[in-house]
């Protein structure tokens, strides 16, 4: 597509943010860890905002039970890895990102990328220390994502650990539905583009929301503490 395209596709972005900040956003360089419901959510959609590149690392293959919160996913994608059919998904809808699928563990993953920000989409406690000690060494922020039943919780990581935090466990998940995935990948999603777009958000900063035991929709905020 020439630049006459490149500004219809964004006109309301362009709108939002002017032209030379969307054009940034074509050399920015994103690593996802995870194409499960809240990879998928957090794929497309900042595909579709203009993110120059994506890496995706995931070895998992989709299976029957994943694909109703999984919006990347159809039934006759079963057996086929995650990040090849999130790869392809995204490509297809954002002509202006290009997207690398790595079908490697994350503890088996190497780069010598050096990401603008690396974003959290797995649903394991193990690995998730791992993604915070892999940001540590290559000082680039992360953005910490999980979900279960009707709740979940996001954090930016900037010099907070993950670890001074939470306590890691073999934690097996609950059951989950669609609609609480995508609004904690979409919480992801704007503190990634409002990061990358140079706008303020709170680092360190981790917000839970959950429905309360009468139906209320709740949000709470807690300032980490800094290592």
């Amino acid at each position: 597509m020439d630049n006459k395209q490149f500004n219809q596709y964004f006109k309301r972005q362009i709108e939002l943010w002017t032209e030379e900040t969307q054009l940034s956003l074509q050399n920015k360089h994103i690593l996802l860890v995870g194409s499960g419901g809240l990879g998928c959510s957090v794929g497309i959609a900042l595909g579709a905002i203009g993110i120059g590149h994506i890496d995706i690392v995931d070895f998992d293959k989709v299976s029957v039970h994943n694909i109703h919160r999984q919006i990347a996913f159809n039934i006759e994608d079963e057996n086929r890895y995650k990040c090849d059919v999130l790869k392809t998904t995204i490509e297809s809808k954002s002509p202006f990102t290009c997207v690398n699928a790595y079908k490697v563990d994350f503890k088996e993953f190497e780069s010598s990328i050096k990401y603008d920000l690396i974003i959290d989409a797995t649903d394991n406690l193990e690995i998730r220390t791992v993604i915070n000690q892999y940001a540590k060494s290559k000082k680039t922020p992360w953005i910490y994502g999980s979900v279960e039943e009707f709740h979940g919780q996001v954090c930016f990581f900037e010099q907070s650990s993950f670890e001074a935090v939470f306590n890691i466990s073999n934690h097996t998940p609950k059951g989950i539905a669609a609609p609480i995935v995508m609004n904690i990948a979409s919480l992801q999603a704007n503190l990634a583009i409002r990061y990358l777009v140079n706008l303020p958000i709170k680092k360190d900063y981790l917000y839970y929301i959950f429905f309360d035991s009468d139906g209320i929709f709740q949000t709470q905020k807690f300032q980490l503490p800094i290592s």
